[in-house]
This record gives C-alpha cells, structure tokens and sequence, in this order.
C-alpha cells in the first residue's frame, strides 16, 4: 500500500506559481506520481508544465495495459510518455506567440511491484530515504552539474553557482528529447521525496531527511515553510511517498 501527500507553493517572490503536480489515489490500478517546474513567458511555465503532466500522464494510462509488465517494457513506456510530452509542449509553444521559448521540468515516478520506475529530465529531483539513508536519484541537466562532472567546480561552489538555474535539458524546449529513465527497489518503509528546485536551493539534503522522517504527511507543508523562511525566492513543491 502507497501512501503519498503533495504541497505545492508560490513562495515569497513570484507572481504566479508555474509548478505543477499529480498524485495517484492510493486505489489506483497505476500509481503515478508526477511533478513540473515550468519557465517561459507571463503564463508559458505554468502552460508547460500543467500540459507535460497531462499529456504524460494520459500517455502511461492508456498504454499500461497494452505492455507487458516486465522492466524493460515499463522504462519504455515512461520514456515514450516524455517524449510524447516533449512533442505537444514543443508544438504548442509554436502555435501561440505568447508561449514561445516555453518548457518545464519532468519528474514522474511509477510503483510497481515494489519497484519505482523514474523518468527525469530538467533539474527538479527525486529522493528516496531508506531506514537512516538519503539518496539523490537524479542527476540534474544543469550547466553547474555539468560544471561538476567535468570537475571544473566543486559540488559545494555548485550551491551558490550565478547560473546555477541554466538548465542543458528541459521537456519542451527542442523537438526531440532524451530523459533519464530508470529503475530502483523500492521496499516497504521506503519513502521517496520529489521536489523542485524551489525548495533544494534554499533546504539541504539533510533537512529534507530529517523533516520526512518525523511526520511524511506534514513533510511538505515544513518543508515549504522553511524554504519560504529562507527566503521564498522560487515556486515550491514538494511530494512525499511512502511505501507502508
């Protein structure tokens, strides 16, 4: 049985929240959790990211019955719903002027036989906690990460990085897109946590471990609060998901 809560939050400095988020109902036949963090325009991000996850979302629905349920099916349907995705944002930026130049981040997440299967692209993030331990299970497409992989800069200079908000790859921005997709265990009391970047810019690794493990339904709601007590500067959104 999954249990999962979200909260998503404008902050303290924008005019309008572009983040977006679904949760599956815990009975659901496919339990789906997904997040966005959208840019672009006046109202292009918040375009974005709500028709990513629709669009996405529709996708897995429709397909899931249709494959079969091994590994290497499911990764592929996940990754053929981005893509799907990436194409009607993509087509839609271009049909209205306003939208021009739009995208979002994608974070979808997929439980299935004790397993999450994650599709990711941009640099929202995905966390998985088990017993004592935080994980990051996603490497953001950013310009400081890359930075970092190239060992130009230190993952610490990483944090306070001028252009740590450039993104290398977002869902809508080109015709074509290649997410990261993958797959990992995900036992009974594991938990993990999507956000976007809202909130790991102003909360550490270790704050988000310790507030989820004290009470995963307020989780984001503290969590929200506290980055908005540093400061607010971004949209902020938060899903927990817990395995129990």
């Amino acid at each position: 049985m999954i249990k999962a809560y979200a909260k998503s939050d404008i902050g303290k400095v924008r005019e309008i929240n572009q983040d977006s988020y679904y949760i599956s109902d815990s009975i659901d036949e496919v339990q789906l959790y997904m997040l966005a963090d959208g840019m672009g325009g006046y109202n292009g991000g918040e375009v974005a990211s709500k028709l990513a996850i629709q669009t996405a979302k529709s996708y897995i629905e429709n397909n899931f019955n249709q494959i079969d349920k091994d590994k290497d099916s499911i990764i592929q349907l996940l990754a053929s719903s981005m893509e799907y995705a990436n194409m009607i944002v993509f087509e839609k930026s271009k049909e209205d002027k306003e939208l021009e130049g739009m995208g979002t981040t994608l974070e979808i997440c997929l439980i299935y036989n004790n397993k999450a299967f994650i599709g990711h692209i941009g640099d929202s993030r995905i966390y998985r906690i088990r017993k004592e331990f935080i994980r990051k299970l996603t490497q953001d497409h950013s310009y400081v990460q890359k930075l970092v992989k190239d060992g130009k800069i230190t993952q610490e200079e990483a944090v306070h990085h001028p252009q740590k908000n450039m993104l290398m790859k977002a869902l809508g921005c080109n015709a074509f897109v290649e997410p990261d997709v993958m797959v990992k265990g995900f036992l009974k009391d594991d938990i993990i946590v999507m956000n976007s970047d809202g909130l790991t810019n102003l909360v550490t690794q270790e704050e988000i471990l310790k507030i989820v493990q004290k009470n995963i339904e307020q989780a984001p709601k503290e969590l929200i609060k506290l980055a908005n007590d540093r400061g607010g500067y971004d949209n902020i959104t938060v899903v927990t998901i817990k395995n129990i």
